[in-house]
């Protein structure tokens, strides 16, 4: 299950590095600090900062990573929200032209 905090998970920078799920953000932060010359060499995804990838290697992982699906489908259910949020906010009302002359 990739829901629970307990399964291990191999760090990318120390390969014989198992840590929990749910210690794994700070583990990532920690080993980043201790090997920084392995550290160079990885790449962070942009959909999920817990994958560090070879630099060479992040446009396949890119590609293919699997959080991606879930950042666009916020995407489109964030601007889908909105639009149907100022149609219930009565956002595209206009004013109609003005009728006065303050110049006469």
């Amino acid at each position: 299950d990739m829901l629970d905090p307990e399964r291990l998970i191999q760090c990318p920078l120390v390969k014989h590095h198992w840590i929990r799920a749910r210690r794994f953000p700070y583990h990532l932060v920690k080993c980043k600090e201790s090997n920084p010359e392995i550290a160079k060499k990885l790449a962070t995804c942009p959909f999920n900062a817990r994958h560090l990838v070879p630099q060479a290697d992040l446009s396949k992982h890119i590609m293919n990573c699997n959080d991606k699906a879930f950042v666009e489908q916020d995407v489109v259910s964030r601007s889908s929200e909105s639009s149907q949020e100022q149609l219930n906010n009565g956002s595209t009302w206009q004013a109609p032209p003005s009728v006065e002359d303050w110049e006469t």
